[in-house]
């Protein structure tokens, strides 16, 4: 393929991605967004293969690793449960942040490269931030993986004097980056480039070790955002185009979202980063005397059922609990039983339910439930004191009033759906547990709350069969 063709097919995959990403930010269109996506990626992909830089020599070795890369990637799709999706693309994050690591040493070791005077400076600092943020991206992306798959406790690490040791190796990369530049040979220049790695690498465990478990769903998004910038800075080392364009529109659209998620949350970009937010799961409440007053009203699956059925307008919350016991199908199920009686159902999505941005959204499209009726938190807040009832399936933090009420809460200024002020409530849960932010909610003692304890899919599976009875 010659050269002029290959920029033509990069040009059609970087149009083909961008209407990709204009298709992926609304749920009716997402499956478009999606094909585009593919395609883009096929084309780009084979473009690159067959382009002038490839050698006929390296093509074997390229085939190969796509054929076992392409294996690992459909034998996940397969086995990975919806419930592990968030550790699953944090994991992804680590291997782009892993290729940009890699690539940088490889590009800054290969001596078919030369370079002189502006040139070379300019090229060696890029390797040199393309490294920086590929250790990063890596290294906090494996310890979030670990988070949100429960190898590592969800409450934050918080080291003495923690910003001064983050600006401390601040300056020493920054010092190590010019003694690099000005390095004479590659020897010499080796040596400050592994010293950042290993600061970067430590840089990443510290920064998200010590954010706390509420802020998990910030911490993908912006992860996704670094792997992003991650794969341009590859792309200005490889002199690659279409890399840079792509990392670009992932860099910026992930940070885009991760400041959206920050206002949803009523959080400072930067507070998320110097991490302390959420205690870890199931924690007690931090402040002393902090246990809200009143007694929890238990409630049964057949007088959920009796509840659902005397009812003329529903809001079903979704949560992480409704993912963990892969509960979607039977929500979907109930839904439909329940418009087929004349009772307006809708859901109510919250920026951060769960554990990654749009992680309700992607569990109830699986279970087929209309685009329509799932509402965003803007769109439907103001519908509780209009709604009969309302019904949380696993969630806690995003629904307490805890964050309207009391100042000194932990989540106090977040937006929240304010289920507590429809007719009535039920809430779905294991146990009284506290939630992944590790705050109590008082909602579990208003007097028009009540509390259906157990596994959520063998409850709702309990309650359909009550309907349908």
């Amino acid at each position: 393929m010659s050269e002029s063709l290959s920029t033509v097919a990069y040009l059609g995959a970087a149009i083909l991605f961008i209407l990709s990403l204009g298709g992926l930010s609304n749920p009716e269109t997402a499956r478009r967004g999606n094909l585009l996506g593919i395609v883009g990626m096929t084309i780009a992909v084979v473009a690159t293969v067959l382009g002038p830089r490839v050698t006929a020599d390296g093509i074997g070795w390229i085939v190969a690793a796509m054929v076992v890369g392409g294996a690992i990637g459909l034998y996940a799709a397969r086995t990975v449960q919806m419930t592990q999706m968030p550790e699953l693309v944090a994991l992804m994050h680590s291997l782009v942040g892993l290729a940009a690591c890699l690539v940088g040493f490889a590009s800054y070791i290969d001596t078919s490269i030369v370079f002189t005077g502006a040139e070379k400076a300019i090229y060696e600092v890029e390797i040199y931030l393309g490294v920086l943020i590929g250790a990063v991206t890596f290294s906090g992306s494996v310890i979030a993986f670990g988070k949100l798959s429960g190898k590592i406790g969800g409450k934050p690490m918080l080291l003495p004097a923690r910003h001064w040791l983050n600006l401390i190796g601040g300056l020493i990369v920054v010092a190590l980056c010019v003694v690099f530049v000005r390095a004479p040979d590659i020897a010499s220049g080796m040596t400050p480039l592994l010293v950042m790695t290993a600061i970067a690498l430590l840089f990443g465990i510290h920064m998200v070790m010590a954010i706390g478990g509420a802020d998990m769903p910030v911490v993908v998004s912006m992860l996704n955002s670094y792997s992003g910038w991650a794969a341009a800075a590859t792309g200005f080392m490889l002199s690659n185009d279409l890399l840079i364009v792509t990392g670009a529109l992932v860099g910026s659209s992930g940070a885009i979202l991760s400041y959206i998620m920050c206002r949803a949350m009523n959080r400072n970009f930067l507070s998320v980063i110097a991490g302390g937010f959420g205690t870890g799961e199931g924690a007690a409440p931090a402040a002393a005397g902090a246990q809200p007053a009143g007694e929890v009203q238990p409630v049964s699956s057949v007088e959920t059922a009796e509840m659902l059925r005397g009812s003329q307008s529903v809001i079903i919350v979704p949560g992480y609990g409704m993912a963990v016991a892969q509960a979607q199908h039977t929500v979907f199920e109930i839904t439909r039983l329940l418009r087929e009686k004349g009772v307006n159902v809708r859901f109510a999505i919250h920026p951060v339910a769960g554990r990654m941005p749009g992680h309700m959204n992607v569990l109830l499209a699986e279970a087929k439930v209309p685009y329509d009726i799932v509402l965003e938190m803007d769109e439907i807040n103001d519908d509780f004191p209009d709604t009969d009832l309302a019904m949380v399936i696993g969630a806690n933090d995003i629904v307490n009033p805890a964050a309207e009420d009391d100042p000194a809460s932990p989540i106090a200024g977040m937006p929240v759906l304010q289920v507590w002020k429809a007719k009535s409530s039920i809430v779905m849960k294991r146990s009284m547990a506290s939630g992944y932010a590790g705050v109590d909610n008082p909602l579990f003692y208003k007097d028009n709350n009540r509390m259906l304890f157990g596994d959520a899919k063998k409850m709702l599976d309990e309650v359909l069969a009550a309907l349908k009875g």
